[in-house]
């Protein structure tokens, strides 16, 4: 089961998370080849740190919460909130798979949150950006939520547009880039 995971960071707390660095570090190390995609999200200054995204695949609801609530930053409240998921990887393939790489251009959370009819279950006409994309669903997957994408685009509007604008809640676009240990 595929799991969509954001810790958004509690304001100021940056000085913790880089002293929890090696813990979060080692702790996300034991999931690493469950991951389907991963990274930081960042405010529109491209440099202030804003959360945490992990796409990872976990036996049921239950290792998904204590894979969210266990992590290092969490316990030691650097976050001030998560979103947690299921997720369909319409695409079947991790972010290590994009065809544009690891780099070069510009690079968004996009999370469409829903209610009603669902909505972008398909994949879009245009693929060429999509590093992973999804819709977000109940723990029992019965229930559409929204959608979820990492998309490589000119800018956060290009981003947005890869969802249909009247059918959710709110769309958020969130800066984002690949994500990894660093070497």
């Amino acid at each position: 089961m595929e799991f969509l995971c954001y810790h958004r960071d509690r304001v100021g707390s940056l000085p913790l998370r880089e002293e929890l660095s090696e813990g979060h570090w080692a702790y996300m190390d034991r999931y690493a080849d469950r991951m389907i995609a991963r990274g930081p999200t960042f405010a529109d200054d491209g440099d202030t740190l804003t959360g945490s995204v992990h796409i990872v695949d976990l036996p049921d609801p239950a290792a998904a919460r204590a894979f969210v609530f266990d992590e290092p930053n969490y316990q030691a409240g650097a976050y001030r909130d998560v979103l947690l998921r299921r997720w369909r990887n319409t695409l079947g393939r991790t972010m290590w798979d994009f065809p544009g790489g690891r780099t070069g251009g510009d690079r968004y959370l996009v999370l469409g949150l829903g209610t009603g009819q669902a909505a972008d279950l398909a994949l879009p006409s245009d693929r060429d950006g999509l590093i992973a994309y999804g819709p977000l669903l109940s723990d029992d997957s019965a229930t559409w939520l929204g959608t979820a994408a990492l998309v490589l685009a000119k800018d956060a509007a290009t981003a947005r547009a890869v969802l249909t604008p009247d059918r959710y809640a709110d769309i958020e676009v969130h800066n984002w880039q690949f994500g990894g240990r660093p070497s």
